[in-house]
């Protein structure tokens, strides 16, 4: 298990329920840059990642 796990668990233990758009979810990830600069770059490529899903080439 990585340690990125348990925030991940905890996420989908307390919000899973809850249904959120994709315009919700970029602003909380801007949101979350603002308070920690220093996730920009993997804030940047895990929304890249995101975006991405469908395009094979870049998986």
């Amino acid at each position: 298990m990585y340690f990125t796990d348990r925030g991940i668990e905890e996420l989908v233990e307390r919000r899973g329920t809850e249904t959120v758009t994709l315009e919700w979810l970029g602003q909380r990830l801007r949101d979350f840059v603002d308070l920690n600069p220093e996730f920009e770059t993997p804030t940047e490529r895990f929304a890249t990642w995101l975006a991405r899903l469908d395009d094979e080439d870049d998986l």
